[in-house]
């Protein structure tokens, strides 16, 4: 593999950082507020995803026409300046929403740039390096931002605009490509055209619909979570939420580590195996209530959740290397994912604002992945070269 692959690491472990500690910067804001309502985090989560799902037809044409490293140093920037917008007080909801419309610039760029950088032969490799620094980032950033946000909103804020502008330094040292002319016309209708051209093959459709699934599914998670685990395992405060998902993010990072030898592309069948093992543990999970057996199972459901996204993320960006830009195939599944996501989080936000408990909420999620799941793997597509998984 390139070894400019390395600094991208160090960028994409940096901004993930920030954004994790954003995140349980917000979460503690609105548990040390008595006058935010408890649907507050799960509101926040949706705003995020809305900027995604908006911004979808603009940002992968845009990596696609820029160069992708100059792409992220201004998308890291965006991000800062949320985050300044939560400092200077303006409406949460407002400033993590721009925050969000960061990450969805900075993330067709940051998988757009790894088919550049890592052959065919390597790319699923290079995507389980991503995932893994990513979920290292996400561990101590959560950890480490609960932990100062609990003791000073201000100077978690502050820290986090500082490594945003650290990481847009990283940045610099990736090489400079244009891969791409960018397309005349209506973005939104050449947005419909490639979505239309790329979901042409079952490969493509079948990548599309689990990455959706997937991060449907974790992102309604770890909003539960917030209001679960102060119910079931009596969490006082942020920090104890960041160290109970903890779990989670380590058990991302072991199943990126032996996806790769497990589900290579050409056996991408294979995959629906660890997405049934996650619906079954997310429905296990609802029904602990006490500390160490809602660890394990967590490691359980992040360890499932990684063998089954690390391999869809390869073939996503192979597949749309080959045909409509890798960043613009990004932006696409981001598209998807993120509807998903805001339709299963709006859902939750729905349900709880009905008083509608957690442990029915977790319950019913995993019996929804697992109906999901099994819908898809009705037409899942032949393995490559005809090989039988």
């Amino acid at each position: 593999m390139n070894k400019q692959i390395y600094p991208l690491l160090i960028a994409q472990f940096l901004s993930a950082f920030a954004d994790n500690a954003i995140l349980f910067t917000v979460i503690a804001l609105v548990m040390h507020s008595a006058q935010l309502p408890g649907w507050y985090v799960p509101a926040l989560q949706s705003v995020f995803l809305v900027a995604f799902v908006v911004c979808a037809p603009w940002v992968g044409g845009f990596a696609d026409s820029h160069a992708k490293s100059r792409v992220l140093i201004g998308a890291n920037l965006v991000k800062a300046a949320g985050a300044g917008l939560l400092m200077a007080n303006v409406e949460p909801l407002i400033a993590y929403c721009v925050v969000g419309v960061g990450a969805a610039i900075y993330s067709p760029a940051k998988y757009g740039i790894l088919p550049e950088l890592a052959s065919s032969k390597f790319l699923v490799k290079a995507n389980s390096w991503i995932e893994g620094s990513t979920i290292l980032a996400i561990l101590l950033g959560m950890i480490i931002g609960a932990k100062v946000a609990d003791y000073s909103l201000q100077w978690a804020l502050t820290g986090t605009i500082i490594l945003f502008l650290i990481s847009a330094l990283v940045t610099l040292f990736l090489p400079v490509k244009i891969l791409k002319n960018p397309a005349s016309g209506s973005k939104i209708l050449e947005f419909g055209r490639q979505t239309r051209r790329f979901l042409a093959t079952p490969r493509s459709r079948f990548a599309i619909i689990g990455a959706s699934l997937f991060w449907a599914a974790a992102a309604t998670l770890r909003v539960i979570i917030v209001a679960w685990a102060p119910l079931v395992l009596l969490s006082k405060n942020a920090t104890e939420i960041a160290e109970l998902t903890l779990y989670l993010a380590i058990g991302i990072i072991a199943g990126a580590a032996v996806v790769p030898q497990l589900i290579p592309l050409k056996h991408l069948r294979r995959a629906r195996i660890p997405a049934f093992l996650m619906a079954l543990f997310i429905c296990g999970l609802s029904l602990t209530n006490s500390l160490w057996p809602a660890r394990f199972t967590l490691f359980f459901i992040g360890m499932t959740g990684g063998m089954f996204i690390v391999p869809i993320n390869a073939v996503l960006q192979k597949l749309g290397h080959h045909s409509i830009g890798s960043g613009s195939a990004v932006a696409m599944q981001n598209f998807f994912q993120n509807f998903a996501m805001l339709v299963a989080v709006g859902s939750y936000t729905y349900a709880a604002a009905h008083n509608i408990g957690p442990i029915i909420a977790m319950l019913a999620l995993g019996a929804l992945v697992f109906i999901a799941t099994f819908l898809v793997s009705l037409s899942l597509p032949e393995n490559q070269q005809k090989t039988k998984a």
